[in-house]
């Protein structure tokens, strides 16, 4: 999805821990998963990866995922998926039965309706 503006993607906000690894190095970081979406995720951690940076991600329920960094913001940054996942997927309880932690998603009530505003 590189070059696309995905700003208008649906996402949710979410907590769960991934694996992930820049293509160059050896080393794999565990990373939290802060949003997620078909198109790509933001991710949150103590690694430095900087933007255009070739990075795979393990996520639950979806296996490896290549991409690209789009962007870096201090200990959090973007990753623009190769390829569209199925983000709900990631979201559903481990499919091989075998629970790797809690999974926490907040989803956003939605705005009230102006018509119970009252006048004041």
């Amino acid at each position: 999805m590189t070059g696309v503006d995905t700003r208008s993607v649906a996402r949710d906000s979410l907590f769960l821990l991934a694996d992930l690894r820049i293509e160059e190095g050896e080393e794999t970081h565990r990373v939290r998963v802060r949003n997620l979406s078909d198109g790509g995720m933001m991710g949150e951690g103590s690694l430095r990866v900087r933007r255009g940076d070739r990075v795979r991600v393990e996520l639950r329920n979806i296996g490896p995922v290549r991409g690209s960094v789009a962007w870096v913001q201090d200990d959090r940054f973007g990753v623009a998926f190769d390829e569209e996942i199925d983000s709900q997927r990631a979201r559903r309880p481990i499919a091989n039965g075998v629970d790797l932690g809690p999974l926490h998603v907040y989803r956003a009530p939605p705005p009230p309706d102006p018509k119970t505003f009252r006048k004041v």
